[in-house]
Order: C-alpha cells, then structure tokens, then sequence
C-alpha cells in the first residue's frame, strides 16, 4: 500500500481549470479497486462522499505558509507527494514528488496571464523542477514547451490528458438550439473581443438567427471584454453549474473556442463530447485535442473566425457531421486513463 498526497485545494477553491482536474481525479481515484491511502491536503473539504481510503488534512492559512506547511506534513504522513497547484511545494518535500504543469502561458504568453500568478510562477518553477522527482504535463504541447525552455524537465516529465466527465457525453440525436457558445473564464486570454467582433461582423440576418453566448468566471482585465460584448447585444452568463453548462454544450449550434493559448483546453473537448460543432484556435495544445474534428481558424483574425461561423451556421448538415466526428474524438479521452496515467507517475515514484 502506497499513501499518495494530494494537494486537493483546487477542488473547493476552483471551479474551472485546477478545480476541475482535481474533482474528476479523486473521482475517477475512488472507482478504482486498489488499496492506496490518499491524504488530501487543502483549506476545506471539497462536498462530495469518497470512501475512507481518503483522508483530509486542512490547515487554513495563506500562500506560501500553506504551501509550506503541507509539503513537511505531507512529507510526514506519505510515501509520495503529488502537487497539483503549485511548484513551490516541491521546494520543501521530502518525498518523492510530481508536479502538474498546466502550461507556460507566463513564458510564452505572458500578456495573457496574470501578472502576481506570472510572477510566482516564473520565481518558483526552476528549483520546483529541479527537486521534483517526476513532472506530468496535459498535454504534448505543454511538455513541448516546458522542455524547450527548462531541458531539466526532459527525462522526467510525462503526458497525461485529462477528460470530458461523463455528464457531457450526450445523445447525439438530441435537437440543437440556434446559437453560439463561448465558454472560459472572462479574460484576456481566451480571445472573446476577437469572438464577439468576429459575430458582429455576420451578415445580419444570420447574426440575428444565432445569437452569440459567453459563459465562463470573471477573470482578471475582464472590463473591455464586457463592455465588447454587452454592446453587441451578447448573453452572458458568469454563474453557470456544471449541469447547466453541459445544458448550454449540448444546446448550441456551434461551439467557438478562439483562445490564444492552452495547455489543455478542456472546454473544447467537453463541448465536443456532447457533439457540437466546434470552431477552435489553430494554436497550442488544441489541435491535439480536436484533432480531425474541429474547425480550426486563426485566433488572431476576426475575419477567419467570422468565415468559419458563416459556413458552420449556413449549412446543419455540415455541422452535424463535423459534431459527430467531435463526439468519436472525445471518446478517447477517459478521467480513469487519466488516474491510472497519474497513478502511473505516482507508483513509480513511491
């Protein structure tokens, strides 16, 4: 028996991103028949019944005293270390420890991130890396770019995807609304301006018939991106459950990812789960997720985007197509090859 532990803020504290990796992990962990023992270090417990493999160990303080504090407890209590949410455990463990490294949006986007999280991660990662036993990156594009910009991560980092949770695996059959979705946090990196110009620029009457859509948390810079869209008659929705956003995948005539930049692009592969017609950014780590199945455009051209939108929204039969290629696509990602590829990691280590 190994005890595994997991940094598991993310899971109370994140609703997309972190968060969501970190619920669909310990989900997808407590499926499977195996006899580790699981500490589950964060501030509160995240509200969903898991057996009695997991323990909790909260300690409610701030960054980096959390950090610090769970990685010597951690170091205590386990046999390996698994930090999902920061580099800076790694500097005090004592354990074999894995990193998850998301992206390198504050190296190679970094008008797109934040500037404290840009700054933290760029203070942290070198040594972060250097101590860590094992680094497991979601996609082939992240791993690309961590690799080429940090070589010692090379020998030690491995890709794992993670998944559309079975909630957004939906009946392809079922009859579609009329407009279009955007989903991802409200900021600067998902490109919406572009998106919503990009919708304005339709021809009228198709513009009228599919209304633009944005879901997603208000993020940081998020000002101009409002202002954009309320001006342009676009729906928002920034409160949005996790039902009622597989509601809003499975709904929608097309689905519009432009972002600038992703480690993984969940979003994109829970929309094609569902079947949508999915229009995304030739960029990143999201070709290799969509594949063949996506429309791709160029994110930084509000005409490409447009052209893409005008022949998807003219012609159900092309997008029904291009969805049911979306939705075999998705297939192949599952949460219980994701654990058992960090389980892999983990194992390993211990």
């Amino acid at each position: 028996m190994t005890t595994i532990a997991i940094d598991a803020r993310a899971a109370a504290e994140e609703r997309a991103g972190g968060g969501r990796l970190v619920r669909e992990l310990l989900r997808a962990l407590g499926r499977r028949p195996d006899d580790h023992r699981y500490l589950l270090y964060a501030r509160s417990r995240w509200d969903e019944p898991l057996d009695d493999r997991f323990v909790w160990r909260l300690r409610g303080l701030p960054d980096p005293l959390w950090n610090f504090w769970a990685g010597v407890d951690g170091s205590r209590r386990s046999d390996v270390f698994l930090s999902t949410n920061s580099y800076l455990t790694a500097w005090v463990t004592r354990v074999p420890t894995a990193l998850v490294v998301y992206d390198t949006i504050a190296w190679d986007a970094p008008d797109s991130a934040q500037r404290r999280a840009r700054l933290i991660e760029r203070a942290t990662i070198r040594f972060g890396l250097r101590r860590a036993g094992a680094v497991i990156c979601i996609s082939e594009a992240t791993r690309r770019d961590l690799v080429a910009r940090f070589p010692v991560a090379d020998s030690k980092a491995t890709v794992v995807h993670l998944a559309a949770a079975d909630r957004f695996r939906t009946d392809p059959a079922r009859e579609r609304s009329d407009f279009v979705l955007c989903v991802g946090t409200i900021e600067p990196r998902k490109n919406l301006v572009r998106a919503v110009e990009a919708h304005a620029k339709l021809p009228e009457d198709l513009r009228a018939d599919h209304p633009l859509t944005i879901a997603g948390a208000q993020g940081w810079n998020r000002d101009e991106i409002l202002r954009s869209a309320i001006e342009a008659g676009v729906r928002i929705r920034t409160d949005v459950a996790d039902d009622e956003l597989a509601d809003l995948y499975e709904s929608c005539a097309v689905f519009l990812f432009p972002s600038l930049y992703e480690g993984f692009g969940l979003p994109l592969l829970e929309a094609m789960a569902t079947g949508a017609a999915c229009v995304a950014s030739r960029v990143s780590s999201l070709p290799e997720i969509g594949g063949d199945a996506v429309r791709y455009v160029d994110p930084m051209s509000v005409e490409d985007i447009r052209d893409a939108l005008d022949e998807l929204l003219r012609s159900p039969e092309l997008r029904r197509k291009l969805g049911a290629r979306a939705q075999a696509r998705a297939s192949e990602f599952s949460w219980d090859a994701t654990a058992e590829g960090v389980l892999g990691v983990l194992t390993r280590l211990g």
